[in-house]
């Protein structure tokens, strides 16, 4: 797998010239909406297969992967536009494998309204998936919004692990201070809300549970820990998964990477798997700044690593990019949240360049915006240098794998980075 820049007066013809690819292949690959426009500094990611077989009169899907031994699930995992076509026809060129250099497990954590479409697209990727769908209320009560059968048929279709997400949160992100601390400190509370999530977990089929954490201070942590282990203890002896997800605060104060020390020693001792992601319902109060630092984040996994075994550690990555309004002011400025797509898009029509930030591994670029009064604007998101530096760094650190908010819009680059270099954890799901 190779990682191209786009350089001044290239094209994807030239591009697919110089790795011997055809165009068809990569403007397919990678995506690409335009791919007679390309901009300065976008990504081209180059996948070269180990095998590929040309589709033959009569062949289905089920006789190629029985003649080259490998399963149905590996050829939609290595040929995305399958999950777009009803019918495979003569030519059709199938990758049956790519050169792979170890394993990863992956764990999506999204809204249960996303597309059945990109579900269904995403899902051969995925090891887990946490459905956001449930909310704990402050007398141990849970307030579920969508009915997410479907959705929970669907990830057990594709041998993706359904896992139920609680929060305190609303779907909407809005927080429930409340709520949060009147499960920490009741134990009563804490039994009901056990209960309560049993019922779910059987009666809709999840396999566990995933559960957030939020307003972690190292006062509170005793008291989030105690709560989890209540829960999770009881989740745990019914057969059942447990797993937690904490949102990091991870921020530079001048060249100093700051974040709170907190223990998770019990934490990482109770749980099956904990991720550490940031998931945002599109709304950035912070100043512009990049999505995602890996010199952040290694400095970050090493204090992590004393306390949590890396097996058990799942690191996330980030989909969305903003858009920030400068001069910035807390408030006051527009901030938009951008997808990648959208981001290269506005590149794009401003006829900028994208830059990018070696410390960080994000890319960046700046544009003027017309108006009745000119404004300056700063954009950073994440691309496939990025999503690369992350993977490296959860190999070279033996970690479980990664996670994703969210999966609601398809991202070919991120699954074709992770699918040609890494086997996709998959277990048996009934």
């Amino acid at each position: 797998m190779h990682i191209h820049v786009v350089q001044p007066g290239e094209t994807i013809q030239s591009i697919s010239e110089l790795y011997g690819i055809p165009a068809g292949i990569l403007i397919r690959d990678n995506g690409l909406d335009f791919p007679d426009n390309l901009v300065i500094g976008q990504c081209i990611v180059i996948a070269q297969p180990k095998l590929v077989y040309t589709v033959k009169e009569g062949d289905t899907l089920s006789s190629i992967a029985a003649s080259h031994n490998v399963s149905i699930m590996q050829l939609l995992q290595n040929n995305p536009f399958l999950a777009d076509n009803e019918y495979i026809y003569p030519g059709d060129r199938i990758v049956i494998s790519y050169e792979k250099k170890g394993s990863i497990a992956t764990h999506s954590i999204t809204l249960p309204y996303v597309s059945t479409r990109t579900l269904c697209k995403t899902l051969p990727y995925l090891t887990y998936i946490s459905v956001v769908n449930y909310t704990a209320t402050d007398d141990g009560d849970i307030v579920t919004y969508y009915d997410d059968t479907e959705f929970i048929r669907l990830a057990k279709e594709y041998h993706s692990i359904p896992m139920m997400f609680l929060t305190t949160l609303t779907l909407q992100g809005e927080a429930n201070i409340r709520a949060a601390f009147n499960l920490l400190l009741n134990e009563e509370i804490q039994d009901k809300l056990a209960d309560n999530i049993l019922t779910i977990l059987r009666n809709k089929g999840f396999y566990g549970i995933n559960i957030s954490f939020e307003f972690i201070t190292p006062a509170s942590l005793p008291y989030f820990t105690n709560a989890y282990a209540r829960i999770a203890n009881k989740i745990i002896s019914e057969g059942f998964l447990a797993f937690a997800t904490i949102n990091p605060d991870i921020r530079m104060v001048g060249s100093e990477v700051d974040f709170l020390r907190l223990d998770y020693t019990l934490l990482g001792q109770l749980a099956d798997n904990v991720l550490f992601m940031n998931y945002e319902w599109s709304i950035n109060p912070n100043p512009p700044s990049p999505i995602s630092s890996i010199y952040s984040i290694e400095i970050y996994l090493n204090y992590l690593k004393e306390t949590i075994k890396p097996e058990k550690l799942n690191l996330g990555i980030s989909t969305i990019g903003y858009d920030w309004e400068l001069p910035y002011f807390t408030g006051i400025s527009s901030v938009r949240a951008l997808t990648y797509d959208s981001a290269v898009a506005l590149a794009r029509n401003e006829h900028v360049p994208i830059q990018f930030d070696e410390v960080s591994q994000t890319p960046f670029f700046l544009y003027s915006a017309d108006g009745t009064f000119a404004t300056e604007h700063i954009v950073w998101f994440i691309d496939a240098r990025s999503i690369n530096a992350l993977l490296n760094v959860v190999e070279e650190n033996n970690l479980h794998g990664i996670g994703i908010w969210n999966i609601s819009v398809y991202n070919p680059q991120l699954w074709l980075i992770v699918n040609s270099q890494y086997d996709i954890i998959k277990y048996k799901v009934e």
